[in-house]
């Protein structure tokens, strides 16, 4: 990095939410603890240790934390996206001000931009470097076994950034529904999602449970507008974390939803795939639990070396989520290489491996988060006069191929590659190189339409 961490960590605003850093950081420590606790690999395959025992299975309303994430994304965005809009140059109000100086479409490109910088750089990295050791794979005759298995699986976490560019893409309308309607608004997009369940299992409408990977993911996210509004105190914050949980456990009690919150294998119905009320109110009593902490939380984070401790992971976050499941196949795989065994999951042999196999994975990402963290580094605006014309449209384009590009490459990963593999995204059959040229020319359209639009964001990234 340009500045070492000491030196960052010194510099942090006094203003600064240190507890939002910490969230970040926490949450995504626990998805990937989460992943290489639940990997039930064996010779023949990967199974989920939760379906191997059931009983493990309420664990996952404390290990998926995505929802806090998410939460703290929209805390981000709000500040992010309010910033633009105070730096942006002054100029004519209105439909007169030219396009490029200030306008709203100008803020919002180099918001995208800025937002989705430290996204899809590493993003990319990823996506190009397995991509090219898959093509070779699979040209010198391999790709079956477990290699295979890695190929197919490695890309599933990039379903979490597209719903994440999402969130980014619809920041400024949503922002303005909270700003009209406050609560009014989260409530809408909760009574949506509540609404898609009721014609899901109630109606037997087809394909309209698809529609919560928006309202759940985006009701959480306007949750983070409110926080970044103060609008969430102890009282509320204790409602959200008793009603949410009260609720989720009425809901998978006495309604068609499941106990994990996480996808099993074989279930007819999901948690995740798509987002359910159950999941919603999951994410409410996360959110809730989380304020009610924010106090001590706080004070410890006034520490010098537990911010430092922050500020040094908060900076390589995002490539250790992204490589963190090709150091556990990597672990795996020496270990067959080598011959050790892999004891049948959940025995007691199996249990007693863990602590190496975690301390082993947890080495290998640290070498591969030290190979890549210079793609997370975030990169300075070039200071402009103006913008492109049309910039806005232009980002809004580039997002929503970067959505689609990742969400098809999450799904249809590089197995297959040679043989023309697809998945279906929206009822589209879509193969791993069309994925990645969607994200790709998407990310190259973001960065077109954000750059120079003499505006800089001063953020408080999540």
């Amino acid at each position: 990095m340009g500045s070492s961490v000491r030196e960052l960590a010194g510099a942090t605003p006094a203003t600064r939410d240190r507890y939002v850093d910490l969230l970040r950081v926490a949450s995504l420590g626990a998805v990937v603890l989460g992943h290489w606790l639940m990997a039930a690999v064996t010779p023949d395959g990967v199974g989920n240790l939760l379906a191997v025992v059931p009983a493990l299975q309420p664990l996952t309303w404390l290990l998926q934390v995505m929802p806090v994430f998410f939460f703290v994304g929209g805390f981000s965005h709000a500040l992010s996206y309010r910033s633009l809009l105070r730096k942006r140059p002054e100029g004519p109000e209105g439909p007169e001000r030219p396009e490029g100086q200030g306008s709203e479409g100008s803020v919002y490109s180099a918001f995208l931009r800025a937002r989705l910088q430290r996204l899809l750089r590493p993003t990319m990295v990823f996506v190009l470097v397995w991509g090219a050791a898959a093509l070779l794979v699979q040209l010198l005759g391999g790709g079956g076994g477990l290699t295979g298995v890695t190929l197919r699986m490695v890309t599933q976490p990039l379903w979490f950034i597209g719903i994440y560019l999402a969130m980014v893409a619809f920041t400024p309308p949503l922002l303005r529904l909270h700003e009209r309607y406050g609560w009014g608004a989260f409530a809408g997009l909760a009574g949506a999602a509540a609404a898609v369940d009721v014609l899901r299992f109630a109606a037997g409408v087809p394909y309209v449970e698809f529609l919560n990977f928006a309202f759940v993911w985006l009701a959480v996210h306007q949750l983070g507008f409110l926080r970044a509004d103060g609008r969430i105190r102890l009282r509320r914050a204790a409602l959200l974390a008793g009603g949410g949980l009260v609720t989720a456990t009425a809901l998978v009690a006495f309604g068609p939803y499941p106990l994990s919150m996480v996808g099993m294998p074989g279930e007819k119905v999901s948690n995740m795939a798509p987002p359910t009320l159950a999941l919603l109110c999951h994410g409410l009593w996360l959110v809730g639990a989380v304020e009610l902490l924010r106090a001590p939380a706080a004070r410890l984070m006034e520490r010098p070396r537990v911010w430092r401790t922050v500020v040094a992971a908060n900076g390589v976050a995002m490539t250790a989520f992204l490589w963190h499941l090709t150091a556990m196949f990597g672990v795996y795989g020496a270990m067959l290489a080598l011959d050790v065994e892999l004891p049948a999951p959940a025995s007691a042999a199996w249990w007693a491996q863990v602590p190496l196999r975690i301390a082993l994975a947890a080495a290998l990402t640290a070498g591969l988060v030290a190979a890549f963290r210079t793609f997370e580094r975030p990169v300075a605006a070039a200071p402009g006069a103006t913008g492109a014309t049309g910039a806005g449209p232009l980002a809004a384009l580039g997002a929503t191929l970067c959505l689609l590009g990742v969400l098809g490459l999450s799904m249809v990963g590089f197995g297959g590659l040679l043989d023309g593999r697809t998945a279906l995204l929206i009822a589209i059959p879509v193969s791993a190189p069309a994925a990645v040229a969607m994200t790709l020319g998407g990310w190259l359209l973001v960065e077109r339409a954000g750059r120079g639009t003499g505006v800089r964001a001063g953020v408080q990234r999540p």
